[in-house]
């Protein structure tokens, strides 16, 4: 083989790797196993997939399709306006699962109670809960949305459907990530070993590995905030804001996507905020199909999430659709975002000792 000839060999050897790392080898490769857990978990992201794949082909076509645009008219067990995408997303992934042997359970913030899969239930011990579409008020102006999930095993018979082994800590999450539907289709996952980053590519049909073991900087210039609900936040978050405004380095960036917001922080570095508000301290993320599993890849890439003043994944709901304030990102942006909370806390103490 001449000089010219071998580099051209790797060259290719790599790029059939690449391409034939797909989602659902990777998950077996990570779990070193073909073990019945290992192949069920490898089946559940094949499945979150093949959801994945029919919401990005409609999104594709939204402006072209009969109801993809545009609000119901109903709202959501949260008191939401609920949009068709919305609606069209949380079907999606019920029918992927039916029959599928391997969920039991769904739930989502856009069902008041989780959706049983009686055929499942015999068979699957797992629960799936997801955000089927994160940022959909996006959608009618063709900007980025998202999906989020996570995974569970279920625990107990739930003999009563009430779900009450899903009001955990996060710590308890098999797997988690979300799906971004933008310029590509990129979806995100971990399982507890790393967070890892796959790309669609239409003309295999297949998400394949284009970022292993992402990790995030341990300092970013982005802070990612809605700064319109400046005046309704507590003054430890418009102290931070203040902070932000009058140093050097930082620069703001605020989609109206969560999912969005948070993809770039993970490879850029940084911090994202959704800050309770005086009148709702609780704040508006849901704990259980949001933040716990953002939470949950950040700290497998390095970062932090927090509510402020404990961490996401150590936050047990009260209910299926709890709330949480969320500070997500890199450890030193997250710590500066606390110093603050900390700080006014204190002062909060002060004054009422000294009133006494």
């Amino acid at each position: 083989m001449t000089e010219i000839e071998q580099p051209l060999a790797i060259d290719r050897q790599y790029v059939l790797d690449r391409d034939c790392t797909t989602l659902s080898r990777h998950v077996l490769q990570q779990l070193q196993s073909f073990s019945a857990d290992a192949q069920d978990l490898s089946a559940l992201m094949n499945r979150i997939a093949l959801a994945a794949k029919l919401i990005a082909r409609r999104l594709t076509r939204a402006g072209l399709v009969e109801d993809a645009l545009g609000f119901t008219g109903r709202t959501n067990v949260q008191g939401e306006s609920v949009k068709r995408m919305d609606v069209y997303a949380n079907e999606v992934f019920i029918s992927v699962f039916e029959q599928s042997g391997l969920v039991c359970r769904l739930a989502s913030e856009e069902m008041d109670k989780p959706h049983y899969i009686p055929e499942n239930c015999p068979v699957g011990r797992y629960t799936l809960l997801y955000d089927p579409i994160d940022g959909s008020s996006n959608v009618d102006i063709n900007l980025n949305v998202g999906s989020i999930f996570s995974i569970r095993r279920q625990e107990g018979e739930d003999l009563d459907g009430s779900a009450q082994d899903l009001l955990q800590d996060g710590r308890r999450q098999l797997a988690a990530g979300y799906v971004l539907y933008g310029p590509s289709t990129m979806l995100v996952y971990s399982l507890g070993r790393g967070v890892h980053a796959f790309t669609l590519d239409p003309s295999l049909g297949e998400f394949i590995l284009s970022s292993e073991n992402v990790q995030i900087p341990e300092h970013g210039p982005v802070y990612s905030v809605n700064e319109g609900n400046f005046w309704q936040w507590e003054d430890s978050i418009r102290n931070y804001i203040r902070y932000v405004h009058r140093h050097e380095g930082y620069t703001a960036r605020y989609s109206g996507a969560l999912v969005g917001d948070i993809h770039r922080i993970l490879f850029q570095g940084g911090v994202f905020l959704y800050p309770g508000t005086v009148k709702k301290p609780e704040g508006k993320l849901r704990l259980l199909y949001e933040s716990a599993p953002l939470a949950f890849l950040m700290e497998q890439a390095g970062g932090r999430a927090t509510t402020g003043i404990q961490e996401v994944l150590d936050v047990i709901p009260d209910q299926l659709h709890a709330r949480t304030p969320l500070v997500i990102g890199s450890k030193e942006d997250v710590a500066l975002v606390e110093s603050f909370i900390q700080d006014h806390l204190r002062e909060q103490q002060e004054a009422v000792a000294s009133r006494s």
